[in-house]
């Protein structure tokens, strides 16, 4: 069960890590690469955040996650200049690729399609719990 604490400060990290990323992005001359924080869980004692990140063009996704984990000092420092008035510390940032968006869009391709998978349930592939 999520505490309100931990609603609001997943609120403020999603805010604030959706511009860092996106002016990160642009920067580094991505401008046709839109990056949306979906969701972000708090840890109970706030020091963990984990960071589901939706891509688009979603064909670039795995490569742009290692480049936010491998700057994630970097971004944490960023965060903790804009939430410096708001937390104290700031949590330890994990990042996931959040594909649910992607995993509708093959479902309903698939049952508008020939290959149906109440036909042939093979097709798709079975979704990892995160």
């Amino acid at each position: 069960m999520e505490t309100n604490r931990q609603k609001k400060i997943a609120g403020v990290l999603q805010k604030d890590l959706a511009e860092i990323l996106q002016r990160a992005a642009q920067g580094g001359g991505l401008t046709n690469t839109l990056i949306s924080v979906t969701k972000v869980k708090v840890t109970s004692d706030l020091s963990i955040a984990k960071v589901y990140i939706s891509f688009f063009p979603h064909e670039k996704g795995k490569e742009l996650l290692e480049g936010i984990r491998s700057n994630q000092p970097l971004i944490k420092h960023d965060l903790s200049q804009r939430t410096r008035n708001q937390l104290r510390r700031v949590p330890e940032l994990e990042f996931f690729i959040d594909d649910s968006l992607e995993y509708i869009n093959r479902i309903e391709s698939s049952l508008k399609g020939d290959d149906n998978p109440l036909d042939n349930p093979d097709l798709l592939d079975k979704r990892k719990k995160s």
